[in-house]
C-alpha cells in the first residue's frame, strides 16, 4: 500500500492524477472516463459491462471489450511504468470479469472533499459553528470547475448531476454558518448570482432574505421571496414551502429575534470566501499548478471568467460616506454631477419654490425618507427648467452627487427611455464597469439601490410618462431626492410612493413680464409696454413660446416690439399634440411656426429632417448627413436654429430639440417632405452611422475581417479615425444613436443596416462589455433579418447573437445559436461563414468546458478553412485546438497546434489571436517547468498585444508573467507585472483584477495599491 499512497486523483475539475510531485498523462478522453468510473467506485470492483455503459451507453462499438482493455492497459502503464511485464498490477487490479481501482481515501479529492462536509456537520450539531464554516471552505476549495470537465458520456453526465448537488448543498451550509457568524454583508455578493441562477432553489433564497435582512435591506429581501414565490408558481404550480413563508412573515414583522446575536457578530472573514463559487485547486494538485483561460472566435479570442456565478451585487457599506462595492476594492463608486446647466435668465415661480423647498428639513439636515417631489403641467409650461433651477439650489445638501435622465416620455418618436436602459446609465454615471452590471431590470435595480444606500444623492427625472417608468428608478433607501417631471399627473406614484405633487399653471402676467424683461431688457419693454402685454397675452405666458419670440427680438434689437407682436398675431393654428388633456389652451404652434418661418430655407428644412431623427441627441456630421449637405455647408443652420431656439446645443458639436418642437419638427417633416424624400433622409443617416462604424472597425479590432456593405452613396461623407482610442470614443459617444438606428432601420424596413450595424459594432460592443446593448441590437438585426427573409443576414445575425451569448457565459444558448447558423451557411453554400460558424462551435464548446466537442469542431473547422483556402480561420482553429489539448493536459499535441498556429496566424495578419497563441504557449512552458522559455513567450505575447491595443489580452499576460515570475523565485519581478496587470483590469472594470490583487496582498511588504501602478504600460493603437 504504500506505492499507492504516492498517488493522488482529481475528478472535481477534470480529471487529473499524480505520482508524488509528477502529474501523469491520462491519454484520451474516453480513457480518461475509464479512470474516472473506477474512482467513483471509491475502491469496489466495476463490472466490465457497467464500465461500457459508463463509456458508450445504449449504443457500445463492436469491439468494446477489447478497446476498454486497451484502455485499461495503457492506463496501468501510466500508472505503474516500472511494472514488468511478468508483475502483477498493485493499482489497477482485476477483479472477476472487471476492474478495481485501489485508492486511500485521501489520495481522491472527492473523498476529501465529502469528509470535511461530514466533519462540518458534526461540528456544527455540536455548536461550533467556525468550525463547521472552516471545513466547509476548506472542502469548497478543493473544487477546480464543473465536474469531470471535459469528458464525454453517459457517466460523466450522470455523475455531474449528483457531485453538483453535494457542491451547492456543501456552498448552502457554508453559507448558512457564514450568516450565522455575522458575515451576512460579505455573502450577498455570492447569493445573487446563485439565486439567479437557481431559481427554484428555496434555501439559496432563504438565506439570501436573511443576509439582506441583517444588513437592513428589508425591501430587497422581501422582494427575494417574491421572484422566488413568482418563479414557483409560474414553473411548479405551487407555493413556498414553509420555512421560506415563515421567513417572510417575520421579516415583514420586523421580528428581533432574526437578527444576530452580538456575540457572533462581526466574525472575521475567511480568507478567500468571497469567491466560494469558484472552484479551486483540489487538495492533490501539484505546486505551482495554476488555471489559465483562453478561447478564440472567428473574430478574435477572449479570456473567460473562471467563476460560476455572475456578476456580484454589493451590500450595504460601515463607512458612512458612502457603500463600498464587494464587486472589488478596484471597484469606487464615482460621485456624478449629471444636472444640466441652471437658466441665467430663470424668473418667477417663486410661490412654486417655496413648496418644494418645504419639502427638505430647514435646519439642512439630510431627510429622513426618500423624498419625491413630482412636477407636473403641459408640454411648454417650464417643468424641466423649474426642476433643474430648484436641484441646483438644493444640490450642495447631496454630497453623494446628482443624476439626472431626460426619459423622453413623450417623444413622438416613440423612443422613451424603458426603465432598464436608465438605471444602466445610472449605474454607468455611479462607476460601475458595464461587465459588471448584472442581466436584468431586477437585478440591475437591485445593484443602484445599493450604490445608493447611506449615500445622499439627488435624482432628476424629466420627462416621466407615467408611474411605472420611474418606480425602478427609485433609491430603497432614505436620504435621497428625487425630482420627477411629467406632464401626466403621476397619481399612482402620489397613493403608492408618497410622492408630493405640485402642477404649473402658466405664468402669472408679472412672471411673465419679468421673464422678458431678463431676456429683453427692461428699457425695450418699458418703451413699448402694450406690444409687450400683446407678446405675452399672445404666447399664453407659456415660458417655451415667450422663450423663443425673445430670442427672436434678441435677434433683431433694431425691430420694435409691436412688429414683432404682429408677426406672431399673424400666424395661426394650435400644436394638437402638446396639451395632453389639459384645459390650457395655447397657441403655441404659432409662435413655432412664425419662429420657423423666420430662418432661412435652408435651416428650416434641417430642421424639419431632424423630426425624422429617434435619437437622444444628434452630432453636427450626422446633422450634415441626414440633410444632405457636406459638413461645412451644415454649420449655417445649425447656429441659426440655436440661435432662434429652435435647437439646443447642450455639449459643443452636439444638439437636441426640446420634446415639443421634436413634435413640430415631426409635423412639419410629414406635410412638407414626400414618403420619398423622408426615406431617403433617414437612409442617409442610417448609411452614415453604418459607414462611420466600419470606418471604426479597423481600429478597434484591427485585420478582423470586414463585414460587407453596400456600396457607400457618393453623397455618403463618413467620419475617419486614425487611432483605436479616437474610434473608441466615438463609438461610447454615438452608442445610445447607433443603437436606436438599429431599431429605426428595423422598423423602416432598411434590413441590411439593422443586421449589419450590431455586426460592425462587434469589436466595439466587446471591448467595453455592454452585453446588453449586444445582445439587444443582435436580436433586433436577427428578427429584421428573418422578417424580410434575408438568409444572409440571419446568418451574420445568429453568429452576432452567438458571439453575444457567449461572453455573457450563456454558452448553451450560444452553441443553439450556431447551430442555426450552421444549418444556413450549408444552405447558402457559403464555406467561409461555415467555417467559421465551426471554430466559433469549438470555441463556444472550449469555455463550456466540454473539451472533447471544442476539439472535434476545431478538427472540423480546421479541414475547412485549409479546403477553402482561408488562412484566417486556419489560424485560429489550429490556436483553439491547441487550447483544448493543453486544457486536457495533452501538452505534446497542443505545442504542435500551437507553433503550426503561429505560422499561419503570422501569414494572415492575424495579430489579435497571435498574442493569445504565444501567451497560451507560455502557459504550456510553465506547466512543464521550463522558466525561461514560457518568459520569453509571455513577453511576445506581450508586445503583440500592445502592438494592437488589446488591453485585455496584455492585462491577462502580464498575470500569467507575474505567477512565472514567482515561481523562479523572482517576487519583484511578478509584483511588477502583476501591478501592471491590475492597473489594466481596475481601468476595465474586469472581475480578475480582484484575483490579481489577491496575489499581490500575499506578497510580503507590498500592497496591491501601491504607486507603482504608474509603471504600467502604454496603450498603443
Amino acid at each position: 500500500m504504500d506505492y499507492v499512497n504516492t498517488f493522488r486523483f482529481a475528478v472535481l475539475g477534470p480529471v487529473r492524477a499524480w505520482r508524488g510531485e509528477r502529474e501523469l498523462d491520462l491519454g484520451s478522453p474516453q480513457q480518461r472516463v475509464v479512470l474516472a468510473a473506477l474512482l467513483l467506485r471509491r475502491g469496489r470492483p466495476l463490472p466490465l459491462g457497467e464500465l461500457i455503459d459508463a463509456v458508450w451507453g445504449e449504443e457500445p462499438p463492436a469491439a468494446a471489450v477489447s478497446v476498454l482493455r486497451t484502455y485499461v492497459s495503457r492506463l496501468r502503464k501510466v500508472l505503474e511504468p516500472d511494472r514488468g511485464p511478468d508483475g502483477q498490477p498493485r493499482v489497477l487490479v482485476s477483479v472477476g470479469d472487471g476492474y478495481l481501482l485501489r485508492v486511500p481515501d485521501d489520495g481522491l479529492d472527492l473523498a476529501v472533499f465529502q469528509s470535511r462536509v461530514a466533519q462540518a456537520k458534526k461540528a456544527r450539531a455540536t455548536g461550533d459553528v467556525s468550525g463547521a464554516a472552516d471545513l466547509l471552505h476548506a472542502a469548497l476549495d478543493g473544487w477546480r470547475g464543473a465536474a469531470l470537465t471535459g469528458l464525454p458520456g453517459p457517466l460523466p453526465e450522470t455523475a455531474r448531476s449528483w457531485l453538483d448537488e453535494e457542491w451547492l448543498t456543501a456552498l448552502e451550509s457554508r453559507l448558512d454558518a457564514d450568516i450565522e457568524l455575522g458575515r451576512h454583508h460579505e455573502v450577498i455578493a455570492e447569493l445573487f448570482p446563485l439565486t439567479a441562477g437557481h431559481p427554484l432553489r428555496e434555501e439559496l433564497c432563504r438565506l439570501l432574505m436573511l443576509a439582506l435582512y441583517r444588513s437592513g435591506r428589508q425591501a430587497e429581501a422581501l422582494a427575494a421571496y417574491r421572484g422566488t414565490r413568482a418563479a414557483l408558481v409560474a414553473e411548479l404550480g405551487v407555493e413556498p414551502g414553509l420555512s421560506l413563508r415563515d421567513l417572510h412573515d417575520r421579516i415583514l414583522a420586523a421580528d428581533p429575534a432574526l437578527m444576530p446575536h452580538p456575540a457572533r457578530s462581526p466574525a472575521p472573514a475567511v480568507p478567500g470566501q468571497a469567491r466560494p463559487s469558484v472552484r479551486g485547486t483540489p487538495s492533490g494538485a501539484a505546486p505551482g499548478d495554476a488555471t489559465t483561460d483562453h478561447g478564440a472566435t472567428a473574430g478574435g479570442k477572449a479570456p473567460k471568467d473562471a467563476a460560476r456565478s455572475g456578476p456580484a451585487d454589493p451590500h450595504d457599506p460601515a463607512d458612512p460616506h458612502g457603500p463600498a462595492d464587494p464587486h472589488g476594492p478596484a471597484f469606487q463608486p464615482a460621485r456624478p454631477a449629471q444636472l444640466p446647466a441652471d437658466l441665467p435668465t430663470f424668473a418667477g415661480r417663486d410661490a412654486e419654490l417655496g413648496l418644494v423647498g418645504d419639502l427638505l428639513p430647514r435646519d439642512g439636515s439630510p431627510p429622513s425618507t426618500v423624498v419625491i417631489s413630482a412636477i407636473g403641467g403641459m408640454g411648454g409650461i417650464g417643468k424641466s427648467t423649474l426642476a433643474v433651477h430648484w436641484a441646483h439650489r438644493v444640490a450642495d445638501r447631496f454630497p453623494g452627487g446628482q443624476l439626472y435622465v431626460n426619459l423622453r416620455g413623450f417623444d413622438p418618436t416613440g423612443s422613451a427611455l424603458t426603465p432598464d436602459e436608465a438605471v444602466r446609465g445610472f449605474l454607468d454615471a455611479l462607476g460601475v464597469p458595464p461587465m459588471r452590471i448584472p442581466a436584468g431590470l431586477d437585478a440591475q435595480v437591485a445593484l443602484y439601490r445599493s450604490l445608493l444606500a447611506r449615500r445622499r444623492v439627488l435624482i432628476l427625472l424629466d420627462n416621466v410618462r407615467d408611474a411605472e417608468q420611474v418606480r425602478p428608478l427609485l433609491p430603497g433607501s432614505p436620504g435621497c431626492l428625487v425630482i420627477v417631471t411629467s406632464r401626466n399627473r403621476l397619481t399612482g406614484l402620489v397613493v403608492g410612493e408618497g410622492a408630493h405633487p405640485l402642477t404649473l399653471d402658466q405664468l402669472s402676467p408679472a412672471e411673465a413680464h419679468d421673464l422678458l424683461a431678463r431676456r429683453l431688457g427692461t428699457d425695450r419693454l418699458a418703451a413699448e409696454p402694450q406690444a409687450a402685454d400683446e407678446i405675452i397675452r399672445r404666447c399664453g405666458r407659456l415660458p417655451l413660446a415667450l422663450a423663443i419670440v425673445a430670442a427672436h427680438a434678441c435677434a433683431h434689437p433694431g425691430f420694435p416690439l409691436r412688429a414683432i407682436a404682429d408677426e406672431v398675431n399673424d400666424t395661426h393654428g394650435s400644436l394638437d399634440a402638446f396639451a395632453g388633456g389639459d384645459d390650457i389652451t395655447t397657441d403655441v404652434r404659432a409662435v413655432f411656426s412664425w419662429s420657423y418661418q423666420a430662418v432661412s430655407a435652408p435651416a428650416a428644412r434641417l430642421f424639419r429632417l431632424l423630426g425624422l431623427h429617434s435619437g437622444p441627441d444628434i452630432s453636427a456630421p450626422a446633422a450634415a448627413a441626414l440633410a444632405g449637405l457636406a459638413p461645412r455647408e451644415a454649420r449655417g443652420p445649425l447656429a441659426e436654429l440655436t440661435r432662434a431656439h429652435l435647437l439646443t446645443e447642450h455639449r459643443p458639436g452636439r444638439y437636441t430639440l426640446h420634446d415639443l418642437l421634436r413634435v413640430y419638427a415631426a409635423e412639419r417633416v410629414r406635410v412638407e417632405e414626400t414618403p420619398q424624400e423622408r426615406d431617403l433622409a433617414l437612409q442617409r443617416l442610417l448609411t452614415w452611422y453604418l459607414h462611420t462604424a466600419d470606418a471604426a472597425y479597423p481600429h478597434i479590432t484591427p485585420s478582423r475581417r470586414r463585414i460587407p456593405l453596400e456600396p457607400r452613396p457618393e453623397d455618403c461623407r463618413p467620419l475617419e479615425f486614425t487611432t483605436h482610442e479616437r474610434a473608441l470614443d466615438w463609438c461610447e459617444t454615438e452608442r445610445p444613436n447607433l443603437i436606436v438606428a438599429v431599431h429605426q432601420a428595423a422598423r423602416a424596413g432598411h434590413t441590411g443596416t439593422a443586421w449589419r450595424l450590431p455586426a460592425v459594432l462587434w469589436g466595439f460592443f466587446y471591448l467595453r462589455s455592454h452585453l446588453h446593448d449586444w445582445l439587444d441590437t443582435a436580436r433586433t438585426g436577427l428578427t429584421a433579418a428573418r422578417d424580410a427573409g434575408d438568409r444572409e443576414g440571419e446568418a451574420q445575425s445568429l453568429s452576432d447573437m452567438a458571439a453575444a451569448l457567449r461572453n455573457a457565459g450563456r454558452y448553451d444558448e450560444a452553441v443553439q445559436h450556431l447551430h442555426q447558423a450552421l444549418e444556413l451557411s450549408r444552405e447558402l453554400g457559403d464555406r467561409v461563414a461555415r467555417a467559421s460558424v465551426i471554430a466559433n462551435l469549438g470555441d463556444a464548446y472550449l469555455h463550456a468546458g466540454r473539451l472533447g466537442e471544442a476539439v472535434e469542431y476545431a478538427r472540423r473547422g480546421l479541414a475547412l478553412d485549409r479546403i477553402a483556402g482561408n488562412a484566417w480561420g486556419e489560424g485560429i482553429a489550429l490556436s483553439n485546438l491547441g487550447d483544448a489539448y493543453q486544457r486536457m493536459g495533452r501538452y505534446d499535441e497542443a505545442l504542435d497546434c500551437l507553433q503550426r498556429a503561429l505560422v499561419v496566424l503570422r501569414a494572415s495578419g492575424n495579430r489579435w489571436v497571435e498574442g493569445v497563441t504565444l501567451d497560451i504557449l507560455g502557459t504550456i512552458h510553465h506547466r512543464l517547468g521550463r522558466h525561461g522559455e514560457s518568459v520569453g513567450h509571455y513577453r511576445r505575447a506581450l508586445a503583440t498585444h500592445r502592438d494592437i491595443g488589446n488591453r485585455w489580452g496584455e492585462g491577462h499576460t502580464l498575470g500569467h508573467l507575474g505567477d512565472v515570475h514567482l515561481d523562479g523565485g523572482e517576487p519583484e519581478a511578478a509584483r511588477a507585472s502583476w501591478r501592471h496587470a491590475l492597473a489594466i483590469f481596475a481601468e476595465f472594470g474586469h472581475p480578475d483584477a480582484e484575483q490579481v490583487r489577491e496575489r499581490l496582498d500575499r506578497l510580503p511588504d507590498g500592497p496591491a495599491d501601491a504607486p507603482a501602478r504608474e509603471a504600467a504600460p502604454r496603450r498603443t493603437a
